[in-house]
């Protein structure tokens, strides 16, 4: 039996496909064999495609540019990592310094804040300045007075901001304890502390200091910690 081309290719029976390419033997009732070739493509005939395709890959070439543009990518990323690590401190350097600034501003906001210098006969009794016998406690330290003095030390959050209200204030170079001894393995770090009036909320700025600890360490490392002492003890003593 011979099925109809109708010009434009070999119709499958039964299957409503043609099959570009493809060669089938249809026998009719009188035994005669026809040979039908389909030459025309899919997107011309309508039908599905049923030739197998060939597997699809990268090309040396492709393959050479894919591993440039990851290698140039790459050594953007790591310049970029090796500026930034170049360019921040050592994390165990940056907390000594952390460390040495925080143990600084505690010495510092547990000294006295008196109406009077501790020193003073009234120290203990006075209800303001004007309380005191001799000497009014001010910004900046006492004559003779040091931080390390074995007899006359610091004896008030004031006595921190030497040179007197605008000074430089305190530094600790190297850095030591209150005896004057450097403390081993932190010869290469200094401390500088200023102590100035400043009100605190509600707190009149006569009753409240704003300390500011500063530490440089190796490798440009600076930290910096603020700090607030109010006067809730005026007559608490050393």
């Amino acid at each position: 039996m011979s099925i109809p081309d109708n010009g434009s290719g070999f119709k499958v029976p039964g299957s409503g496909f043609k099959v570009p390419g493809s060669r089938f033997r249809v026998q009719d009732s009188g035994s005669k064999t026809e040979t039908h070739v389909l030459t025309k493509s899919n997107s011309e005939l309508g039908t599905r495609n049923f030739e197998r395709r060939k597997a699809a890959g990268l090309s040396l070439v492709e393959v050479i540019v894919f591993i440039v543009l990851v290698g140039v990518a790459v050594a953007g990323v790591l310049a970029a990592l090796n500026v930034a690590t170049r360019g921040s401190a050592d994390p165990m350097i940056q907390k000594q310094a952390l460390a040495i600034a925080e143990a600084v501003l505690e010495e510092v906001q547990l000294m006295p804040f008196t109406y009077c210098d501790p020193e003073d006969a009234n120290a203990a009794t006075a209800l303001n300045p004007a309380g005191c016998a001799a000497t009014p406690e001010a910004i900046g330290p006492e004559a003779s007075e040091a931080r390390t003095s074995g007899t006359t030390p610091f004896d008030n959050v004031n006595d921190y901001q030497v040179g007197g209200v605008g000074g430089p204030g305190l530094t600790i170079n190297p850095v030591s304890n209150l005896e004057g001894t450097v403390i081993a393995g932190l010869e290469g770090y200094s401390a500088n502390v200023r102590v100035v009036a400043q009100a605190l909320d509600v707190i009149p700025a006569s009753d409240a200091l704003l300390i500011t600890v500063t530490v440089t360490g190796p490798g440009n490392t600076n930290v910096t910690l603020h700090g607030y002492r109010v006067r809730y003890a005026p007559n608490a003593l050393p």
